[in-house]
């Protein structure tokens, strides 16, 4: 599974992302300018084959209304350090490639 991350989180997860879940990148590094609309990105990851990786809501109701491709995992609560998010998504890393095989549309993590 490969990770499109969000407009709201940090470039810096990619490389915590690269070896658990290769192909991943930032809206940013593929092009996205900061007003690109939601659905565009939406879009994007759906015929490009990520999943969708941010610390809103935006795209999980996208996602609950308009079901998946593409995933979505929510950081919930998004108000720590990059490096903790990149560890938080490393521990989880197993329960994120079953959750990228199953039928849920979304996923939150929550940093304690």
């Amino acid at each position: 599974m490969k990770l499109l991350v969000d407009f709201n989180l940090s470039p810096k997860l990619i490389p915590a992302l690269a070896a658990l879940f290769p192909g991943s990148a930032h809206v940013k590094t593929l092009g996205f300018a900061g007003e690109a609309s939601d659905e565009e990105i939406w879009e994007f990851a759906r015929t490009q084959g990520f999943a969708l990786l941010t610390a809103d809501r935006d795209f999980v109701n996208i996602a609950n209304r308009l079901g998946h491709p593409p995933k979505v995992i929510r950081l919930e609560k998004m108000n720590y350090r990059t490096r903790f998010a990149g560890e938080l998504l490393q521990r989880n890393a197993i329960r994120i490639s079953e959750f990228g095989l199953g039928t849920e549309a979304t996923l939150v993590l929550r940093y304690k």
